[in-house]
């Protein structure tokens, strides 16, 4: 077997391993041979599966994998498995693949770690979000949100939630706000009267909606001003907007986080109703005495009030 040591620089860029293993096949045994071209050949495998598992795939012993491992420079197959596990982590995987690398610590016992990365994503999601964004950005949304005709918010999917949210809280203050698509339609009906004056809020991350980008490539045509957010500056719903935010959505779930996104909307909420005229505090209080007359609320009690 060979001894060809991946730099150390380059033991947490699966890219480089991949390619010193290509690079050494022919100076492997048979057995390491076949161990190194199924890592080449599934990559996204190394990162989900336990030695067992992909020393079966492979057609090998488990302990091939060791020693394959070692012959590069790393310490053993746990630690030939992080490079791969970080680049499923960081979303750079399918969504099948990052469903079973979640299930592999299940297995593996590893849950505090799972629990440690998802708050540790959380916390850095807002805070490269917020870093990435200006007060003066998010003053200039919300004015034109609060000097729109009407203004349309659209999520599907996972932002689904997050648009109607939004359109509950904020149309409770300034009114004329809707979240879409409504049920039964699609977004393109819904925007079939939109025109100069009214706003689109659009989110989608990566992959991208393509209902998301055509609603959002109708809207510009007929006037309407965009506020896009994305996970990226390059995405088709941010450039060309008026109003464009990248957000950070890196998590070690299956799915793009959400927590960025919600944060940013709150707090785009929050501009809009301190930009709003001074009727707006007196529709909210409205809005509560309403509710507690018709008793849909509960106290600490349990008794209507």
């Amino acid at each position: 077997m060979t001894d060809t040591n991946v730099p150390y620089s380059d033991l947490r860029d699966p890219a480089a391993v991949l390619e010193a293993l290509a690079n050494g096949l022919d100076t492997l045994s048979p057995e390491a041979r076949k161990a190194a071209t199924y890592v080449i050949e599934n990559p996204n495998d190394v990162g989900v599966s336990s030695i067992r598992e992909i020393a079966e795939a492979a057609d090998v012993k488990p302990n091939t994998f060791v020693r394959l491992a070692r012959s590069f420079g790393f310490e053993g197959y746990d630690e030939f498995r992080v490079p791969f596990r970080e680049e499923i982590r960081r979303g750079n995987a399918s969504f099948p693949d990052r469903a079973r690398w979640l299930q592999s610590l299940s297995a593996n016992g590893q849950l505090g770690a799972l629990f440690s990365d998802m708050a540790e994503s959380a916390l850095r999601n807002i805070e490269e979000t917020f870093a990435a964004t200006s007060e003066e950005q998010i003053k200039a949304a919300a004015d034109a949100i609060v000097a729109a005709r009407k203004t349309y918010v659209l999520g599907v999917g996972v932002h689904h939630s997050n648009a109607r949210n939004f359109a509950y809280l904020a149309d409770m203050a300034v009114g004329k706000i809707e979240a879409i698509p409504r049920p039964g339609n699609v977004a393109v009906d819904d925007l079939a009267g939109a025109g100069k004056g009214d706003v689109l809020i659009a989110m989608t991350c990566k992959p991208y909606r393509q209902e998301i980008v055509e609603a959002v490539t109708i809207a510009r045509e007929q006037g309407v001003t965009v506020i896009g957010l994305s996970d990226s500056a390059a995405s088709p719903i941010v450039i060309g907007s008026e109003h464009g935010f990248v957000v950070s959505a890196d998590t070690p779930q299956f799915f793009p986080s959400s927590v960025s996104i919600i944060a940013l909307l709150e707090t785009l909420m929050a501009f809009v109703i301190a930009d709003a005229k001074p009727e707006v505090i007196e529709r909210i209080d409205t809005f509560h005495a309403r509710r507690h007359r018709l008793g849909l609320y509960v106290s600490d009690d349990g008794t209507r009030k």
